[in-house]
């Protein structure tokens, strides 16, 4: 395992769940919650992202093969999703495969605004999916071998770690930061995400293009 895979993989992750950028969506959804009402939320939360990206990290390439996916393809699909939500971070907007309308009218039950929309998809959004299972077919054709795959688990449960961490103490940050704060933290990660978008589309046309013999 190489350290710049591990933090690479771990900094993209983090970057587009964006548990920062979400904090002033959760106090909006949450508001007028009891604490104990808060906490469970959290809980599912965080249940809810860890599962998600962990199948689709362990199932990813089955999905490839049933459908006739190319990692390429897929590399080159993903950076182009990853780019648009990038693009709508750095412009201060809500990517709508994050979150649309029906799921805000949703997000006036309790608990299970946990589930939805918060969980699925303001956290484990099409763009967390479509990063991790990238960074699991980097993992697996790079010969990095078990050590590369297990730096992609280490990276979601570190960012759901501290996305939990964050969340605990929202009301307190969202206090002192404001929505001005949370909204420049966002806009640095959207650059972090366009960047490692177009990183995902050249490595994906690249590979492509050697695949299919041009090269």
């Amino acid at each position: 395992m190489t350290l710049e895979f591990a933090l690479s993989a771990f900094a993209t992750i983090f970057a587009i769940v964006n548990p920062v950028g979400n904090i002033p969506i959760f106090e909006a959804v949450t508001d007028g919650y009891s604490k104990e009402l808060k906490k469970k939320v959290i809980v599912k939360i965080c249940v809810v992202t860890t599962v998600v990206l962990f199948v689709f990290a362990l199932f990813g390439q089955w999905i490839f093969s049933i459908y006739g996916i190319t990692i390429p393809a897929f590399k080159i699909a993903g950076g182009l999703l990853l780019f648009s939500v990038a693009f709508s971070m750095m412009h201060g907007q809500r990517s709508k495969t994050r979150m649309t309308d029906e799921d805000e009218e949703e997000a006036m039950a309790k608990e299970v605004v946990g589930i939805v929309p918060l969980g699925i998809p303001m956290f484990a959004g099409p763009g967390a999916i479509t990063t991790v299972m990238i960074f699991v077919s980097d993992a697996t054709k790079s010969g990095g071998g078990v050590l590369d795959l297990s730096a992609v688990f280490v990276a979601i449960i570190l960012t759901v770690a501290i996305s939990y961490i964050l969340l605990v103490y929202s009301e307190g940050l969202f206090a002192r930061m404001g929505k001005s704060g949370a909204m420049a933290f966002s806009r640095i990660m959207g650059l972090l995400l366009a960047a490692v978008a177009v990183n995902f589309v050249l490595s994906g046309v690249f590979q492509a293009i050697t695949e299919y013999g041009a090269i």
